[in-house]
C-alpha cells in the first residue's frame, strides 16, 4: 500500500522554477566621441590637455566611438565615393580603446566604420550602432485645432518641461576636495578654496567666494555658465574652453560678483549687476 501511494505522489507534475531572467527594451544614454584623426597620439595630447585635471568627468560611462568624420583614403578614378567608410588599418583600434579607458571612458560601440574596422570592432567586443536620427528639442507648446460650426479655433496648451536636476552643496570645500554634478546644475553655498575643483555638467552656482576650479559644461554643454559670488578661481573652463591663472581674471570681474559665458570659443566674463 505504502508503495502505491508513493508512486502515485511521484506521477504528480513538479512545480516551475522561478523565472531567472526577463529580457525588456531598454534604452541608454551614450557619450558619441566623434573623430576627426587618426593620429592617436595627437588625440592623447589633446585629451591629456582637455581632461588632465577632471579626472572624475567620466567614470566608465558607456562611449560610442564615431568615424564618420575621419579624413576618408585617397581614392581612384574608378572608386565610387563611400563617405564615412574606412581603408583596413587606418586606425589603430586596440591602442584607442586602451587611450579611452584610460581617461575613465568605456567605448560599447561603433558607428562610421568601414567592413575591415568594423570586423576588428565586433572582435574586440564592440557593438555595431546604427546611424543615429537628428535630435530635435521638444516644441514648448503644442497647437490643438478644432473646429466649431466650421470655425477653426486655435489653442496653445503649454507643455511642462522636464525639471532640472541640481546638486546642492552647503559646506566649504577644502583644497583637495573635489564634487561632479553629473547631469545637473552644482549650487555651492560656502566657500570654495584654493585646490578644491566644482564640475558640473551644467551650471555652477557659488554664493561665495570661488578661489579653485570650476568647470561647467563638463560634457560640451555651451549653454552652461559660472556664477560666483566673488569671482577669484584659479580656473575657469565651459565646455572643454579654459582659462587659468597664467591668464589673470580681469579687474572689471576679479574678487566680485561675476558670470562666465561662451560666445562662439572665447570666454566672456561680465560682472553681475544688483
Amino acid at each position: 500500500m505504502a508503495q502505491a501511494i508513493e508512486g502515485k505522489q511521484s506521477g504528480k507534475a513538479q512545480p516551475r522554477p522561478a523565472e531567472v531572467f526577463e529580457l525588456k527594451s531598454a534604452s541608454l544614454s551614450l557619450l558619441a566621441l566623434v573623430l576627426r584623426t587618426a593620429d592617436l597620439e595627437q588625440l592623447a595630447l589633446e585629451l591629456r590637455e582637455r581632461l588632465g585635471d577632471t579626472p572624475e568627468v567620466f567614470n566608465q560611462d558607456p562611449l560610442l566611438i564615431d568615424f564618420s568624420q575621419l579624413p576618408q583614403p585617397a581614392q581612384t578614378p574608378d572608386d565610387s565615393p563611400q563617405l564615412g567608410l574606412l581603408s583596413e588599418g587606418t586606425v589603430d583600434l586596440p591602442a584607442l580603446l586602451t587611450l579611452l579607458r584610460k581617461h575613465r571612458m568605456q567605448p560599447v560601440a561603433v558607428t562610421g566604420a568601414g567592413p575591415a574596422l568594423l570586423a576588428q570592432a565586433l572582435a574586440l567586443g564592440l557593438a555595431e550602432a546604427p546611424e543615429a536620427p537628428q535630435t530635435r528639442e521638444a516644441p514648448a507648446a503644442v497647437r490643438e485645432v478644432e473646429v466649431i460650426r466650421e470655425v477653426v479655433v486655435e489653442r496653445q496648451v503649454a507643455v511642462p518641461a522636464e525639471a532640472a536636476r541640481t546638486v546642492i552643496v552647503d559646506k566649504p570645500l577644502r583644497s583637495g576636495q573635489q564634487v561632479y554634478a553629473k547631469g545637473a546644475d552644482l549650487v555651492v553655498l560656502a566657500l570654495v578654496n584654493h585646490g578644491a575643483e566644482v564640475i558640473a555638467d551644467g551650471s555652477i552656482h557659488v554664493y561665495a567666494p570661488l578661489r579653485g576650479k570650476a568647470i561647467a559644461g563638463a560634457r560640451g554643454n555651451t549653454e552652461a555658465r559660472i556664477f560666483a559670488a566673488s569671482m577669484e578661481a584659479e580656473l575657469i573652463a565651459i565646455a572643454g574652453i579654459y582659462r587659468t591663472t597664467e591668464n589673470p581674471l580681469p579687474d572689471t570681474v576679479l574678487g566680485k560678483p561675476a558670470q562666465v559665458r561662451l560666445e562662439g570659443e572665447k570666454l566672456v566674463m561680465e560682472p553681475l549687476q544688483y
